[in-house]
């Protein structure tokens, strides 16, 4: 496989997946404001742009953070890397760019999330931004099932590891930002608000029913980490983000012969995970180990890219 054909489906999986966690963040966060008190609706919309880091970039618009402002900015605003819109237009590009290698099944499933965004000016209210989000979240499920039902080969691996490593990436940036969210005045740790918000970081990551089935003592931050970190039980984990990166990494050497730095920081990363107590954590320092963790991934993309040679 040529290095440019597996760099783009590598960043096709990145984006797909990326486009898909936008949506459910959105979905969420819609979800938390209409429930929430404004203030704390307020935080939910500064929060969700600051795990998608365009915190920034929205300031520069000079709009203030509402629901209206914020859903627009974070679905249909392609002047910034962190949109929707702008996430599945450079998954279709990539996708374009290795057409032959896709199934008719994974490219419709592209070329549909794309077109749901043609001509499409404002998300509209709450309840039309949800049947916006839920719409994507369709379409990207559609594409996640294509690729699992494609040959098991270099085309999916490559579009599997770059999922995986974008996956991980999102969730420590979702844990790591809810655990300095600062609660509206009035409102305790452990009250209504403070729960819904963590209520939110599962809902986002599809974990509510998991979190009731493996945990018995009620909705617990200390249990919301372990889940999110440590259990690879979740899809979405930590813990199996990283073990699927291992996986594929070793799929892929197996396949081309390349083995090198990725796989070794691949491990690495996985037998340091697989030592790890929640706890430890977070007496230690939650946001310094997520800080940490969100640097080593981006490392290991470049490892990733150095190794395979992409251009």
């Amino acid at each position: 496989m040529l290095s440019r054909t597996a760099s783009s489906l590598y960043w096709l999986g990145r984006y797909v997946e990326r486009t898909d966690f936008i949506a459910r963040l959105v979905e969420a966060t819609v979800r938390l404001d209409v429930l929430s008190p404004r203030p704390a609706g307020e935080a939910a919309w500064a929060s969700a742009l600051a795990v998608t880091e365009t915190d920034t970039a929205f300031a520069q618009t000079g709009q203030s953070i509402t629901q209206s402002h914020v859903a627009r900015f974070l679905t249909l605003d392609s002047s910034h890397p962190g949109s929707m819109v702008r996430s599945i237009d450079m998954a279709r590009n990539n996708a374009r760019a290795v057409r032959t290698a896709l199934t008719k099944e994974a490219w419709t499933g592209i070329n549909r999330a794309w077109l749901i965004f043609d001509n499409r000016a404002s998300p509209g209210g709450a309840m039309a931004t949800l049947n916006l989000v839920e719409a994507i979240k369709a379409e990207t499920r559609g594409f996640e099932g294509a690729v699992h039902r494609m040959l098991r080969n270099q085309t999916t691996w490559f579009i599997r590891l770059g999922q995986a490593i974008e996956r991980a990436d999102n969730t420590a940036r979702l844990l790591d930002v809810k655990y300095h969210i600062l609660l509206p005045e009035g409102e305790r740790v452990g009250g209504v608000v403070d729960r819904d918000q963590w209520t939110t970081i599962l809902q986002t990551v599809s974990a509510v029913t998991a979190y009731r089935w493996l945990y018995s003592e009620g909705l617990r931050p200390a249990n919301v980490i372990d889940l999110l970190i440590a259990r690879p039980e979740l899809p979405r984990s930590l813990a199996a983000s990283v073990e699927e990166a291992v996986e594929i990494l070793n799929l892929l050497a197996k396949r081309t012969g390349l083995h090198g730095e990725a796989d070794r920081m691949a491990r690495a990363r996985q037998q340091r995970l697989q030592r790890l107590r929640s706890g430890d954590v977070i007496a230690q320092g939650l946001h310094q180990f997520l800080q940490g963790f969100i640097a080593e991934n981006d490392q290991l993309h470049m490892a990733v890219g150095r190794q395979f040679k992409f251009t």
